[in-house]
């Protein structure tokens, strides 16, 4: 079998200079290329799975890099991503970041001459960090973010009118006492859903402070979360979670503690993960189609990898759609009662 070492030989050249000229690194001459190829071509050899091909140095790779690959928001996204990569013939190599801008910036060097193109959702995308990291070379698509000062095409949930809707459903059964549990401070989709609640409370209950309990995503906070409404220091005849695993777990707690969601009090999130379809009573939320997001930003890059110059002005933005279940029931006639036993109207 000819090794890397023999086409080393052919060339002149040391394994090292082989190694970066199958890996499509551009620390390499043109002519020293151009005499590895002969080489190769000479010997028949034929490059690992994990290298460049010598002859239109493509892996047949994707990366995809989150926030992190634990939960069902992320296997969902990376579903909607393999169903097309596959498709298509392409592997997906994956990474995550675990939230940090400086393991987002890790993440994106070690994915250079391993990949032919990335599908990025970063956890707060900035100019600096996008500008600083991204490789201009490499087409990219982002994911729920947007790169001031680059041409990047992305693809996003609109989540400021997803939470406005939701919220205003909230409203429209009749509920005064409308809490919402954040999720992280860093993250984008967190706070345009944090600012959607907040303009829909302002304009539909004239709420200027509305209650916003910290959050992070996990059912944990949820849990917590519920802890505090049943120990009446937060009045709440109903309450928006920033995404459907907060949800499920203040559920779980209130449905221990006897509450009854959907009629004393309301639950809504977001994202309709699979499991909102499965607790009870089923959860009211807004479908973003998780699925829909990776296998948009997939094919948007497929069409890079085949030579389309696409730009931030073929960014794509998914309009969520409300999902109306029992979580959130029907209203009452006087707007429901708060489950800290105070009336939904109180001061």
């Amino acid at each position: 079998m000819v090794t890397i070492r023999d086409v080393a030989r052919e060339a002149g050249v040391s394994i090292a200079t082989v190694s970066r000229a199958l890996n499509g690194h551009s620390n390499v001459t043109k002519a020293t290329r151009e005499a590895i190829e002969a080489a190769a071509k000479t010997l028949n050899f034929v490059p690992h799975s994990g290298a460049r091909s010598l002859t239109n140095r493509q892996t047949d790779t994707i990366g995809v890099i989150l926030p992190d690959l634990f939960g069902e928001f992320f296997s969902e996204v990376i579903r909607g991503i393999d169903k097309i990569a596959h498709g298509a013939g392409k592997h997906l190599l994956l990474g995550n970041m675990h939230g940090s801008s400086h393991e987002t910036t890790s993440a994106i060097r070690s994915m250079r001459g391993r990949v032919d193109g990335l599908l990025l959702m970063p956890p707060d995308s900035t100019a600096e960090l996008l500008s600083d990291h991204l490789d201009a070379n490499m087409p990219t698509v982002l994911l729920n973010a947007q790169a001031e000062g680059r041409d990047v095409p992305f693809v996003a949930v609109d989540n400021y009118h997803g939470a406005r809707t939701i919220t205003e459903h909230l409203i429209a059964r009749g509920r005064k006492r409308i809490i919402h549990i954040a999720g992280p401070k860093h993250n984008r989709d967190a706070r345009e859903r944090l600012r959607g609640f907040a303009d829909a409370m302002r304009e539909g209950l004239g709420e200027k402070h509305p209650v916003v309990l910290p959050g992070d995503f996990t059912e944990t906070a949820g849990q917590e979360a519920a802890r505090l409404l049943l120990a009446g220091q937060v009045p709440a005849d109903a309450v928006f979670a920033s995404n459907d695993v907060m949800a499920v777990g203040l559920m779980s707690v209130l449905d221990e503690a006897g509450v009854a969601v959907g009629a004393e009090t309301l639950v809504a999130g977001f994202d309709d993960i699979p499991l909102a379809r499965h607790v009870s009573p089923k959860l009211t939320t807004m479908q973003s189609n998780m699925a829909q997001l990776g296998s948009t930003a997939a094919m948007l890059l497929l069409r890079m990898l085949r030579g389309e110059e696409l730009g931030s002005e073929h960014g794509v933005v998914l309009s969520p759609r409300l999902a109306e279940r029992g979580s959130t029931g029907r209203a009452s006639p006087n707007g429901g009662a708060t489950i800290a036993g105070a009336p939904a109207d109180a001061a």
